[in-house]
């Protein structure tokens, strides 16, 4: 038995979030008791799933800004570091593993528990995530990234989600170039996944006002951040609009759900919704009147789901035609796995976590990152699913048969590559290995 301790920033919805969740139900599979330390947790904006897990909450109080949303990256350390202290000086629990990813700041005050090994999970270098346009910006961030590389370097053990962010550890950090790094591949726990009825789903989604049987839903589904690159998604739909391949009947009946994690205490959150329904306001795919409930008009092409649960999340999955994931350089990316487990192909930039979980015109398409290649994906899967019987050639029927064994060729690599069983064993062989 090892008492592990996760130490997370944020417990909100997102990709680290979801593998925090994840490890956590490994740990609970394998009778390892765990706590879980975050700065903030809002039980009505996370996964269902903590609600039932123990979580103790410090450091809220702390400024995630200043001066106007500047400083954000100093107030997310200092909010980790108080975080850190506390556990180390008042925590109740003992634990033999510590547990940190995001913000390796916290990690040398952890360490005053001598007794406990930490293990760093890197999601992708914090330093990385941010532009560096001014001189100014560029000194804020230096003594930040200096730290990050230093405190990384203190974890006794460091993982990465994949081989692409593993080549990217290395060329960021020159300082760790010696240092261990092992690659361990987050995973869906698809007791939940397969929980679901088609029935059942089905039935929900006449329940809602936007919803036609008839029509075709291609989804997006990612965090309302501009790195995710959504806008590309509403771009494609537009170039499908217009395409000359697709009949006028079928590229009538589609229609693209925007769907993701959305906080209204993150501005990015905030303006970015706002510059998405602008831009699909001027493609005419949504009717006048944004506002702060999702827009469900019957009448609109693109359709915007705030936060959706994680029921909502799966039944979105199976409801799509195609999956649409748009960001460049994702660090790995968790969703076209979920996709591909519910059968759905996956239309994905081809850079990144995307390489290494898709099989290019065997459970989806890797795409350039532009309108035009991705509304070609995307053309391939409705030609095949839902093109005139009456039209189709020897060459378009051979397509048919390749686009009909993608959903279970998508789902046989996640059980092979991704399943819950395969995590929850390498991520106990590591916990048990470090304090053996």
């Amino acid at each position: 038995m090892v008492r592990v301790a996760f130490v997370h920033p944020d417990l909100g919805i997102g990709g680290a979030e979801r593998w925090l969740v994840d490890s956590a139900l490994a740990l609970r599979s394998l009778n390892h008791p765990f706590v879980i330390y975050t700065s903030h947790y809002d039980p009505s904006h996370c996964f269902d799933e903590t609600k039932q897990m123990q979580v103790v909450c410090k450091g809220d109080w702390l400024p995630r800004s200043l001066f106007g949303g500047r400083c954000a990256a100093v107030c997310a350390y200092l909010r980790m570091i108080y975080l850190a202290f506390y556990i180390v000086l008042f925590s109740p629990f003992t634990h033999d593993v510590f547990i940190c990813d995001q913000i390796s700041a916290c990690i040398p005050v952890l360490r005053m528990s001598r007794k406990a090994k930490i293990v760093f999970y890197c999601h992708f270098p914090d330093m990385l995530l941010t532009a560096r346009k001014t001189m100014l910006k560029r000194i804020y961030r230096a003594p930040i990234d200096a730290l990050e590389q230093f405190t990384t370097g203190l974890a006794d053990t460091v993982l990465v989600n994949s081989r692409f962010t593993l080549s990217v550890f290395r060329d960021t950090f020159p300082s760790l170039q010696h240092k261990a790094v092992d690659v361990l591949y987050p995973c869906i726990h698809t007791e939940s996944f397969d929980s679901l009825e088609s029935s059942n789903q089905s039935d929900w989604f006449d329940l809602d006002p936007w919803y036609n049987k008839n029509d075709i839903y291609l989804l997006s589904l990612n965090r309302f951040e501009r790195k995710k690159n959504i806008a590309l998604a509403i771009d494609s739909l537009a170039q499908l609009r217009e395409s000359e391949r697709l009949p006028k009947d079928l590229s009538d009946k589609i229609h693209l759900i925007i769907a993701g994690g959305y906080d209204s205490r993150v501005a990015e959150n905030v303006d970015h919704y706002e510059e998405l329904w602008n831009l699909a306001h001027s493609y005419n795919f949504v009717a006048d009147g944004l506002s702060d409930v999702e827009n469900i008009n019957s009448g609109d092409k693109v359709h915007f789901l705030k936060s959706p649960s994680h029921i909502e999340k799966l039944r979105l999955l199976d409801l799509a035609s195609v999956l649409l994931y748009t960001p460049s350089g994702e660090h790995f990316g968790i969703v076209p796995v979920e996709a591909m487990y519910m059968r759905t192909p996956v239309v994905a930039v081809n850079s990144g976590g995307p390489l290494e979980t898709i099989l290019d015109g065997v459970t989806g398409y890797l795409s350039e990152p532009d309108p035009k290649s991705f509304a070609q994906s995307v053309e391939k899967v409705l030609l095949a699913r839902c093109g005139d019987e009456a039209e189709k050639g020897d060459a378009n029927k051979d397509e048919e048969k390749m686009i009909s064994k993608m959903g279970d060729e998508g789902k046989k690599r996640v059980q092979h590559n991704f399943s819950f069983e395969a995590f929850a064993s390498k991520l106990d062989h590591y916990l048990t290995s470090r304090i053996g």
